[in-house]
């Protein structure tokens, strides 16, 4: 393979690292993070990361480029990083929908970004190489922002007037909320995948069923508040159900950071966010699909309080069960966190050669004192991609979220929409 020559040299990847910190922080400030909206925040993130990766492979093509196919070889890969980065979020940010809108603005978070960006480039020495690595990066940004016009994610986000069911299993508002979120999200424009449907998991359990029973007696046991619902928790089991609470885009994007840093030059960086951030967004796109075109299925908060009617005589009714944390509005099946969780640490060892790599992670979920923001959070660490998604699959039946069925089927599902993303994008050039 032929190189640019000096402007070209690998350097780490900390300039892709950087930006994807940016992305993150720029997520929590839109209100978007930790737990909102991480349909839109994946969308932003795997923007970003292909406007990255394309005006880096612009400059020396190391894998196959997704919209942009310019060549600026002899640019800056540093300025080529940031314009790239930068001319994707700024719009991005400024046209996200109301309330999120608002803190944008209240936030002043398009201003963050630029500040940042600013302090990038004027880091790098002044010359042709930078200017062709700005110009590089604004085309690239340019290209993906253009493919990505039209691609349904405009949709409406709370839909009051979503049509409930009255039958059991069929999903109906969860307590604490009176909109459905998002159900025209399964309709978006994937990235990689051919449609949204195309690993769709068959369905979930007959309500009549023993192991519907047993799935459904799991989750009341477990998934309590432990105030108005007793809980069968255990201090760790609870800590693992607050853990994991958080946006999965951010989760899994600070967890590449970690094992990512120090590792990887630009163009390898520019890849594996690229591929994981692709991933995480097709996931919600064919999970939202699922929940709300294929099954439509209630959450484990409404299918306890009316047991009494759901034709299965193995099951008992509580009528003031309370799970630990407010229902997500959203149908149950399949599990959207495992879907993500699946899909993250599918990409991970596949890019990496290897499930078994250790690393420990915050959150931004857990009680006030123990989150990634206080002096001393509470770090819980990992052997393996493949535990952490295990852990953040189970975490969703100890919240009181999700059947386990959901969870398995979610996870299978995710890892399944990992290896077609690391098949059949941004395919390495030999």
């Amino acid at each position: 393979m032929a190189h640019a020559g000096p402007a070209a040299k690998s350097s780490d990847g900390s300039a892709v690292i950087a930006w994807n910190d940016i992305a993150a922080t720029a997520a929590l400030g839109a209100c978007l993070a930790p737990t909102n909206n991480p349909l839109h925040e994946s969308r932003m993130y795997a923007m970003t990361h292909i406007a990255v990766n394309d005006a880096l492979n612009a400059i020396d093509r190391r894998s196959r480029p997704y919209a942009f196919r310019g060549q600026a070889r002899g640019a800056s890969p540093e300025a080529a990083v940031a314009a790239a980065a930068r001319n994707v979020l700024v719009p991005l940010l400024r046209e996200l929908p109301a309330p999120f809108a608002d803190c944008v603005s209240s936030a002043k978070v398009v201003d963050g970004v630029e500040a940042r960006y600013a302090a990038a480039i004027n880091s790098i020495p002044g010359g042709s190489a930078k200017t062709r690595g700005i110009a590089a990066g604004r085309a690239a940004a340019a290209a993906i922002l253009t493919a990505r016009t039209g691609d349904g994610s405009d949709t409406q986000l709370f839909d009051t007037a979503y049509p409930q069911g009255s039958r059991p299993g069929e999903y109906r508002f969860t307590p604490g909320n009176d909109f459905a979120f998002a159900p025209g999200w399964g309709d978006v424009t994937p990235f990689v995948l051919r449609t949204a449907v195309q690993f769709r998991p068959g369905p979930p359990y007959a309500l009549t069923s023993q192991r519907y029973a047993r799935d459904f007696f799991e989750v009341k046991r477990l998934g309590g508040d432990g105030v108005t619902t007793p809980s069968a928790r255990t201090a760790d089991q609870t800590e693992i159900a607050r853990f994991w609470v958080e946006s999965s885009p951010l989760r899994w994007n600070r967890i590449a950071r970690s094992v990512a840093a120090g590792k990887l030059d630009l163009w390898e960086s520019a890849r594996l966010f690229g591929l994981l951030n692709m991933a995480l967004a097709d996931g919600y796109v064919a999970t939202f699909n699922t929940k709300y075109q294929a099954y439509n299925f209630w959450r484990p908060v409404t299918a306890i309080r009316n047991a009494a009617n759901d034709g299965n005589p193995r099951t008992v009714p509580d009528p003031t069960w309370t799970p630990l944390m407010i229902t997500p509005p959203i149908p149950d099946y399949d599990s959207g966190h495992s879907v993500e969780g699946g899909a993250a640490a599918q990409v991970l060892q596949r890019f990496f050669g290897s499930d078994r790599i250790g690393f420990e992670a915050c959150s931004y979920t857990l009680l006030a004192g123990q989150t990634c923001t206080d002096a001393s959070p509470v770090l819980r660490r990992y052997t393996s991609f493949s535990r952490a998604s295990a852990e953040n699959g189970l975490s969703r039946i100890l919240v009181g979220f999700h059947f386990r069925k959901a969870v398995n089927a979610g996870i299978a599902h995710g890892v399944q929409i990992g290896d077609w993303t690391v098949n059949h994008s941004l395919q390495p050039v030999r």
